[in-house]
């Protein structure tokens, strides 16, 4: 186990302040309302959007300032496009558990929410909690417009998004074929993901499982995420995230960034990614930043106890992204990369080059370590690294070894 800097240590407690918190918080709602949304009118099938039951459902716990539990039976319930608004002009409520025995199921036809950007949305809410169920976004058709070329494809939609929201739980849910991301934590602070099951083709555009930017305090934890794009990612203005316990693949890995693709840019800190297993995903631990001038950082991140399982690129930092190369060739990128651990990180790569730090010549990749790092490639083949512009140290037992 490293020594962590201070930074570290206070994540650590402050973690399992609000972990304790939120169970507290959770158990203190036995004996709240339930409202089952069969009794707004919700009707399971296929056929019949439950759109305007859902809300009604919402606007009654809102009513009033007891806790309540808004009730899901088994059975698969159709859903428009929903937004569920909190703020006190909105909603007296701060605690509002949301219990899914059954699945909430996405218009077939993409279109229908497809330009909309969210399926299901909380905006301003405070104290909601989500637990179990299926969120089924039905995205394949949007995917196969996207990979056909066609330009009149909508964006997508993302299953389940949050935003400007605080002390949020997600706990059991499934999130299978979105058309775009499927859990996006935006501008909010004291969330907690767990146990969440994410499920979308390994070829699916766009659908990364959890993106968490503009917030604080999350964390993510015993979760199972197999999709097309990132496994997590990590964007502009997150800090204090918490990521444990993670199986990844297929997909392409966890990734802080892209970031620097705007010059005033809220920077990243305070990231530690532990206890994940990678199996056959594009990338393992990923840092990526446009190839363009910014403002932005990425600081205090600690990779730690990492599996690698025939990973294409088990350990990357990439300061040269530039996709189509639109907007972006011929510059460097200024987003400053600073004090990035990677420790006990181990497995096997599928390609020769395991390690590859491409930083920006002009703001070099300080303060890198690796601690413990084994990476083999092909049946214990000697792996190999390529550096360039990345200053750090090694200690342990560091293999493919040559960077610093």
């Amino acid at each position: 186990m490293a020594n962590l800097n201070p930074k570290h240590n206070t994540i650590v407690l402050l973690v399992i302040y609000f972990l304790f918190t939120f169970e507290t918080t959770i158990a203190s709602y036995d004996d709240d309302k339930t409202l089952n949304v069969i009794d707004f009118g919700a009707k399971p099938g296929s056929e019949i959007d439950s759109s305007e039951a859902f809300l009604a459902a919402w606007e009654s716990a809102c009513s009033t300032t007891t806790p309540s539990t808004i009730y899901v039976p088994q059975g698969r319930f159709l859903i428009g496009k929903v937004v569920f608004k909190g703020s006190y002009e909105y909603c007296k409520s701060n605690g509002i558990t949301i219990k899914i025995d059954g699945a909430l199921v996405a218009p077939s036809n993409y279109d229908d929410i497809g330009n909309d950007g969210n399926w299901l949305l909380f905006d301003d809410v405070n104290g909601v909690s989500i637990i179990g169920g299926v969120l089924d976004g039905q995205g394949n058709g949007l995917w196969e417009c996207k990979r056909s070329g066609k330009r009149n494809c909508p964006m997508g939609a993302t299953n389940l998004g949050f935003t400007n929201s605080k002390n949020i739980v997600i706990n059991g849910v499934t999130s299978v074929n979105s058309q775009m991301y499927h859990i996006v934590i935006d501008r909010s602070t004291n969330v907690k993901v767990q146990a969440v099951r994410v499920s979308a083709a390994g070829n699916s555009p766009n659908t990364d499982g959890i993106h968490v930017q503009l917030s604080s305090f999350v964390t993510i934890l015993a979760s199972n995420i197999a999709t097309g794009d990132d496994c997590i990612s990590i964007g502009p203005g997150t800090t204090n995230l918490w990521i444990e316990n993670i199986a990844c693949g297929p997909g392409h890995g966890i990734s802080v960034g892209s970031l620097g693709k705007e010059f005033e840019e809220a920077g990243v800190e305070n990231v530690t990614v532990k206890t994940v297993t990678f199996t056959g995903t594009e990338n393992g631990v990923r840092i990526k930043s446009w190839g363009r001038p910014s403002n932005g950082f990425a600081r205090d991140i600690l990779f730690q106890h990492a599996t690698m399982v025939n990973v294409q690129n088990p350990i990357v930092i990439d300061q040269s992204y530039c996709p189509d190369e639109k907007g972006c060739p011929d510059q460097v990128s200024g987003v400053k990369i600073r004090n990035v651990m990677y420790e006990d990180i181990h497995g096997t790569s599928a390609s020769e080059v395991a390690v590859r730090l491409n930083c920006s010549p002009r703001n070099p990749c300080n303060e890198i370590t690796f601690q413990d790092v084994n990476l083999t490639y092909e049946n214990n083949k000697q792996a190999q690294a390529s550096c360039i512009h990345a200053q750090g140290i090694t200690s342990g037992f560091v293999q493919p070894n040559g960077c610093f």
